[in-house]
């Protein structure tokens, strides 16, 4: 009976290392461009250490800022001018950045991010995710009140409205060539009030001497 344990364990050992190669060859054969999409296993196995990486502590976390309107809205605007970028107003991610990124940022709004607690949520803004294009945000500590109002802001995204995300891109960072396009717009349009404000008024008739 041992005997028979103890084949049934090699066979299953050396059947996950045959797996293991045969992944490693498929990956290289396949390469490692950012313009395709992690598959299954390579996906379960970042996920896995992301989750593993988290501190315990922080997976009962609690947000200690008061969820009202205003923080909301102080969360939207730091996530407008600081994560739109990636992330987009939505938290679909779908953005030129977004788009290209290895992995992809995750749609904000599903539950995959939603279901995970606010220090999850916190200790991901603070710390980032190695091996992907999620930085480390704000100083050390527990006490980022700004980062505990953009978990506040993620908890909002799956309503978020479309006049909130229309005025969020009044906060989203332009390139210099779209701050090139806003000036000569602005100096064009400044150009035609100067204009039409210095034009003589024509009075039609016989003047008088």
């Amino acid at each position: 009976m041992q005997r028979k344990i103890m084949i049934s364990l090699a066979a299953i050992v050396l059947l996950a290392v045959f797996a293991c190669i045969f992944l490693v060859g498929q990956m290289i054969h396949r390469g490692f461009s950012t313009r395709e999409q992690p598959g299954v296993v390579e996906s379960s196995l970042a996920t896995a250490m992301r989750d593993a990486a988290i501190s315990a502590r922080y997976k009962t976390m609690k947000n200690p800022v008061a969820v009202t309107p205003e923080a909301i809205q102080e969360g939207m605007d730091h996530w407008a001018d600081h994560c739109a970028t990636c992330h987009a107003n939505n938290g679909s991610g779908d953005t030129m950045y977004g788009r290209t990124m290895y992995p992809r940022p995750p749609d904000m709004r599903q539950n995959d991010t939603q279901r995970k607690s606010d220090g999850e949520l916190y200790w991901t803004i603070k710390n980032g995710v190695r091996l992907s294009g999620m930085p480390a945000f704000g100083a050390p500590g527990d006490d980022d009140m700004d980062s505990w109002k953009l978990v506040a802001f993620i908890r909002h995204l799956p309503s978020l409205s479309q006049s909130e995300e229309q005025g969020m891109e009044k906060m989203n960072p332009k390139s210099p060539q779209e701050m090139e396009e806003e000036q000569e717009e602005e100096n064009f349009l400044n150009g035609s009030a100067t204009r039409s404000q210095s034009q003589p008024t024509h009075h039609h008739g016989k003047e008088t001497p």
